[in-house]
């Protein structure tokens, strides 16, 4: 049967429900009833060749529940004037919810919006735009409003989030939560309390003025006649970025490599240390302002991301050098080349001429497909064999 069913107008419902419309109406009180259901209905031909049919369907439409079925007199030549459905109509909200059976919902839902009301009347823009989600955290709501209410009233605090002191509100409720609350602490704050160069989600602390997990830099002296901890002990340090920064250590040449294997089994170099790196992010180095002065060699894969992170690196300290990344290298260790997932195809304007033709072949694929060349993979002799090769350091 292609006409209307009773089941077919509860799922016109059901979609209004999925889509938050009914709930948000309790907040902003659109226009949505009465509302008027789509309805299939027999044909004059399906009328005459399966009347009884119709009958039952009739019968059943209109025994529908929290629907009102409109009839309309249809004249037919062989049967003659028969009432027949012409529209369904639900007629209000409450209609609504009971066909698809979300009454018990919108009652928690309306207390949800009352106490929002109540104690945080910016929040209602969110709960109408996520009214279902809203529903998922109907329990820690009520917190969450706690912690919007009292960033408010502390802009910008300068403390960790677990000297929050709201009772039931913990470290870990604000970490699960973070993207509701950016959202509901971007319209709450006025716009002096929001640092907009952080992004809401992964960098929460410093957009709300929060201290953060501090940045850890972790290295390793590879000069054996010097040392920061005890003679003899490994010198394999982690610090903070502020005390690396302050740090002015008595040494010349500084390499960094993205891989811990590589760190923690790179040969002893005079004066020099190795940094394990963070791939991408340098702020966490850039307030070392001893590195300036310093030869800095960055080692990395032999893929466009490799390059992509020396490209970065040198916003930082333009005179980096490359160590381990060029084609000798690369054509030298065919045998352990494998495929890069995502190469890059953007521009790098911070590579020297040489990089710059390497990196071109890599993007466009002119050597092999999507190809690397893992720092791991490249022999341990060629690494001391390229470390004795470096010139002498500068005074």
């Amino acid at each position: 049967m292609t006409w209307t069913t009773p089941a077919d107008l509860r799922a016109q419902v059901q979609r209004l429900w999925d889509r938050g419309l009914l709930l948000a109406s309790l907040i902003d009180g659109g226009p949505l009833f009465p509302l008027r259901l789509r309805l299939r209905t027999p044909s004059s031909a399906e009328l005459a060749d399966r009347f009884d049919e119709v009958r039952r369907w009739i019968a059943e439409l209109r025994q529908c529940p929290h629907c009102r079925v409109v009839m309309n007199e249809v004249h037919h030549r062989v049967l003659g004037a028969n009432q027949v459905p012409d529209q369904v109509w639900v007629d209000t909200l409450d209609d609504a919810l009971a066909l698809i059976g979300r009454r018990r919902d919108a009652k928690r839902f309306r207390a949800l919006v009352e106490l929002t009301r109540e104690r945080e009347p910016s929040a209602l823009a969110w709960l109408a735009r996520r009214p279902l989600a809203a529903l998922e955290l109907a329990s820690e709501w009520p917190l969450l409003l706690d912690v919007v209410g009292w960033v408010r009233a502390h802009p910008r605090p300068g403390i960790y989030l677990r000297e929050i002191d709201v009772p039931g509100v913990h470290t870990k409720l604000v970490e699960a939560h973070r993207t509701v609350l950016c959202a509901l602490l971007d319209a709450a704050l006025p716009r002096e309390a929001i640092d907009d160069r952080f992004s809401a989600v992964s960098q929460f602390c410093r957009r709300y003025g929060f201290r953060d997990k501090p940045a850890r830099i972790r290295f390793r002296l590879l000069d054996p006649y010097r040392s920061l901890l005890a003679p003899g002990t490994d010198q394999d340090i982690a610090v903070t970025a502020d005390a690396f920064a302050r740090l002015e250590p008595p040494l010349g040449r500084v390499f960094i490599t993205e891989n811990e294997t590589n760190f923690l089994a790179f040969p002893p170099a005079r004066e020099s240390i190795v940094i394990f790196g963070a791939g991408y992010g340098w702020e966490a180095l850039a307030n070392a302002r001893w590195l300036s002065r310093c030869e800095i060699r960055y080692w990395g894969d032999i893929d466009t991301h490799g390059f992509a992170i020396l490209d970065q690196l040198r916003g930082h300290f333009p005179h980096v050098e490359a160590f381990l990344m060029d084609r000798q290298t690369l054509l030298a260790h065919q045998s352990q080349w494998v495929e890069e997932p995502h190469p890059l195809r953007r521009d790098l304007v911070r590579l020297r001429p040489e990089e710059r033709q390497l990196f071109d072949d890599l993007r466009h694929d002119r050597i092999r497909e999507a190809l690397r060349l893992e720092q791991e993979r490249i022999g341990f002799s060629w690494i001391t064999a390229a470390l004795a090769s470096l010139p002498p350091q500068s005074n």
